[in-house]
């Protein structure tokens, strides 16, 4: 594997140029190194063990990537996910700043005729990647999004920016009871987020993500209007940290959660991918076309794609980051932060017990206010 690694002060990141994945995160803080970011565990495997159809970016699943378009690729052909997640990337620049490290990245293939960029930023003494995508020319439009994954041994607890919905699709990723199960209402939709409608007619709370329920489900939160950055926070319990993503919701207004505890029986997952949760940032829906046509989010008033242009370019960004949390037996264990503020060159954390937390953090990156392009 041809595997690049970019470091600051306490944080490196690595990027699998294969096919853009990121393959590792670390973070060094209170005396602990937290790894927020998911590998598959195929991915060290033989290649030839695998199936054969497997896209590439499925052998290499790992960390995150850029989807562009997410999901199926039909309007121009492009494996699941498209090229941003199956193809090489190449480095154009990569060294060191004044306060830590920045390193650029381009996609060999273009999408919709445009270059495509990936500028990955360190700090020192800060616990989070700070990522910007740059789409340069090309014609027509893209659907985009972001797809971390972290891992849990035993469980979280998931906190979010305001919601406006949550809404499943009207099919599950996995319907046939021969090859795997599921757990949520297929099509189905709340306000209330800790009342989803459950397949058996209940409810889940999907704050709660619970070990001993074999599933793959996958559904889209929309943001709230609050002002704020997006963000999703989840406490995982045995690791005792705190994954953060952040967003800026005028350039990624949804949040789709992917949900991969053993719901999966068939090759490479075979039972075997468990406690994986995507926090999927975007601008889009179910596939390209349907992203470029009438969805159900346009008519909520929620843009699914980026316009492409010759002589133009667009960008969005986004942020990851860990933290440790308390040790056990503190009322904050295992507890998602009740709020999360930026400014100032800081992050404020709410936590479940009313205490704040203050870490350094580049509030100027996401430029909260600036409306995404069209």
């Amino acid at each position: 594997m041809d595997i690049v690694t970019i470091e600051a002060k306490g944080i490196s990141v690595s990027v699998d140029l294969a096919v853009g994945h990121l393959s590792d995160m670390a973070v060094d803080m209170d005396g602990r190194r937290l790894k927020p970011l998911h590998r598959a565990p195929w991915v060290e495997e033989a290649r030839e063990t695998l199936p054969q159809d497997l896209p590439e970016g499925t052998v290499h699943l790992s960390g995150d990537f850029l989807c562009a378009p997410f999901s199926r690729s039909d309007v121009e052909a492009a494996p699941l996910h498209g090229w941003t997640a199956n193809s090489p990337w190449d480095v154009v620049a990569s060294g060191a700043t004044a306060d830590g490290w920045q390193a650029t990245f381009r996609l060999r293939r273009k999408v919709m005729g445009a270059a495509v960029d990936k500028i990955l930023t360190l700090r020192d003494g800060h616990t989070f990647l700070y990522q910007e995508h740059i789409f340069s020319g090309g014609s027509g439009a893209i659907s985009v999004a972001h797809h971390p994954m972290t891992a849990m041994k035993n469980g979280g607890r998931l906190a979010f920016s305001p919601k406006r919905l949550a809404a499943t699709p009207d099919d599950p990723l996995e319907p046939d009871p021969a090859r795997g199960r599921f757990r949520l209402a297929y099509p189905a939709r709340s306000a209330d987020l800790t009342r989803f409608p459950a397949a058996d007619g209940g409810t889940l709370d999907l704050g709660d993500y619970r070990m001993d329920f074999e599933r793959e489900d996958f559904l889209t939160l929309v943001e709230a209007d609050h002002g704020g950055p997006g963000w999703t926070a989840l406490a995982r319990h045995a690791e005792q940290d705190l994954v953060l993503v952040l967003k800026n919701p005028a350039e990624l207004p949804v949040t789709m959660l992917w949900i991969s505890n053993g719901g999966r029986d068939y090759a490479p997952w075979s039972g075997r991918h468990r406690g994986v949760l995507g926090i999927e940032d975007g601008r889009t829906a179910l596939g390209h076309a349907a992203s470029l046509g009438d969805n159900w989010l346009k008519r909520e008033g929620v843009a699914t794609a980026f316009a492409l242009a010759e002589g133009r370019s667009l960008s969005f960004r986004h942020v990851i980051g860990a933290l440790p949390q308390s040790r056990e037996g503190s009322r904050n264990t295992g507890q998602p932060p009740r709020d999360i503020a930026t400014g100032q060159g800081k992050m404020r954390i709410l936590a479940a017990d009313g205490t704040t937390r203050e870490i350094a953090f580049n509030s100027d990156f996401l430029r909260i206010g600036r409306s995404a392009p069209a």
